[in-house]
């Protein structure tokens, strides 16, 4: 019995740090995207969750410190409960446990206007410093670039786990720098063994500083901080500019140091036109003559210029042609781009040559139906060259929806039925729009379904239904249905 007490003695010291760290010294809001489609099975489900749960197990909930609230990515997405739903550790492990899939088709776009709606009222803007965890098993994510760049310009930190053959460019773009500690690749079977330095990554985000670096970039980065002026006539003055003692950017001026006056109401300011691969110092002084607060201290690096092209995108994609772009455009540094395309395994190879201050190509007269090696070369003036390649298909014009009758089935309901198919259909998109109402709903279908009924209609209703294919929506038809 004593060894056990020992034992037990022991096994508490070693996890002490950890479990101290975490609750005592983090404060910010923490909304899990969760794949909950039925691209995961039941198994993959229940260990998702359980990572979870051994993930948050040590913060300290509540306002004031973390809150945890988790949206199902499905069809449509969910809000399971939101950040102020639990305040134990107790209420939020026994709902991690019962929470049940989706299934569905992951519509991680909507899922990440619905997680932009409730950091914005729930997480009082830019006061409290917000994470989305985005856990996906990679399949078809859809157009996220948009919404995860409008939230991490308003101060919230993207982290992501793959458990799948995630698109590496589309995650690396999502996610907040710097990429090797907010971003994972992890057989789902393995997640457990990057619990401690994903949670690390956590802490480091939402430590419970009063001023706090984020997003940085080669040539821009974000500073936040608790709010402690209540804004009219009073303001802050921020003072930054390169660090004379870190040695990496020679002479330094007092030219060089750059002034803000910001307003007393905000809690968030975005510095920009930074040099690369430098250190910068800031001093954040609140302008008031009510009581004397505290001057602000901040230190950080930006990150190395990227060797150009980081990123290729295809777009405008159509049964004969495909747009391809890339950045960053340094024409400063870059004599010409190359661009060769060809049909894979073995199609003829053709070549295009740009000016250093272009962009996008359109690639014209293509095969249809044919999977591209696209790849794009700068030029550099030192002699260098850097290539990066992408795969792309052109796609044929997907079937039409055939027909679609709407049949009355008794107050305020409606059979809806149609007919469709062809090869690669995935489903049926079905949505109806009540006039009374402002708000809309949908529902996604199986591929064999050829009908629904549709209940508590308004008065007058717009119904929908559109068919769904691996390669895009096909054009759908619409009804108004009279009730």
């Amino acid at each position: 019995m004593e060894k056990l007490r020992i034992a037990l003695v022991l096994v508490s010291a070693c996890l002490w740090p950890t479990f101290a760290r975490s609750s005592d010294c983090c404060e910010g809001d923490i909304l899990l995207l969760l794949d909950s489609s039925g691209h995961v099975n039941s198994s993959q489900f229940t260990k998702l969750l359980h990572f979870l749960s051994e993930l948050l197990r040590p913060f300290l909930l509540g306002r004031g410190q973390v809150r945890v609230g988790l949206v199902q990515v499905g069809t449509p997405p969910s809000l399971e409960f939101g950040l102020d739903t639990y305040n134990t550790q107790n209420a939020l492990q026994e709902a991690l446990r019962r929470t049940q899939q989706l299934r569905g088709v992951a519509d991680t776009a909507d899922a990440l206007r619905l997680a932009q709606r409730i950091l914005r009222v729930d997480g009082q803007a830019e006061a409290t410093r917000r994470i989305i965890l985005w856990l996906t098993d990679g399949v078809g994510p859809g157009e996220v670039d948009g919404p995860m760049a409008v939230m991490r310009q308003q101060g919230v930190s993207v982290l992501a786990v793959s458990t799948g053959a995630g698109n590496y460019h589309v995650l690396c773009d999502a996610v907040t720098p710097p990429i090797e500690k907010h971003l994972y690749f992890v057989d789902v079977d393995d997640i457990i063994i990057i619990t401690e330095d994903l949670r690390e990554a956590i802490i480091q985000l939402i430590r419970a500083e009063r001023l706090q670096v984020s997003d940085v970039r080669s040539r821009s980065a974000v500073l936040q901080w608790r709010p402690v002026l209540s804004g009219g006539l009073e303001s802050y003055e921020l003072h930054y500019g390169p660090d004379p003692s870190s040695g990496t950017t020679g002479s330094i001026s007092k030219e060089s140091k750059s002034k803000l006056t910001i307003p007393g109401d905000s809690s968030w300011t975005q510095l920009n036109n930074l040099q690369p691969d430098t250190t910068y110092t800031g001093r954040l002084i609140p302008q008031t003559n009510i009581h004397q607060i505290k001057t602000l201290n901040v230190i950080f690096r930006t990150l190395p210029e990227p060797f150009g092209p980081v990123k290729v995108i295809v777009s405008d994609l159509g049964p004969d042609r495909l747009r391809v772009s890339w950045y960053p455009v340094q024409p400063e540094q870059v004599q010409q781009y190359r661009v060769e395309y060809g049909a894979i395994p073995s199609g003829p190879v053709r070549t295009m040559t740009l000016p250093s201050n272009q962009s996008t190509a359109l690639l014209k007269l293509l095969q249809k139906h044919t999977e591209y090696l696209i790849t794009v070369t700068a030029l550099h003036s030192s002699g260098q060259q850097r290539a990066t390649s992408i795969k792309a298909c052109t796609w044929e014009v997907p079937p039409a929806l055939a027909d679609l009758w709407l049949t009355p089935a008794g107050r305020g309901s409606v059979n809806v039925d149609w007919r469709g198919g062809g090869e690669g259909l995935m489903g049926y998109w079905v949505s109806w729009k009540n006039e009374d109402w402002p708000s809309s709903s949908s529902l996604f279908l199986p591929p064999r379904s050829q009908s629904t009924l549709l209940s508590e209609l308004g008065h007058t209703s717009r119904v929908c239904v559109s068919p769904v294919y691996e390669t895009a929506r096909g054009e759908g038809l619409c009804c108004t249905a009279h009730t």
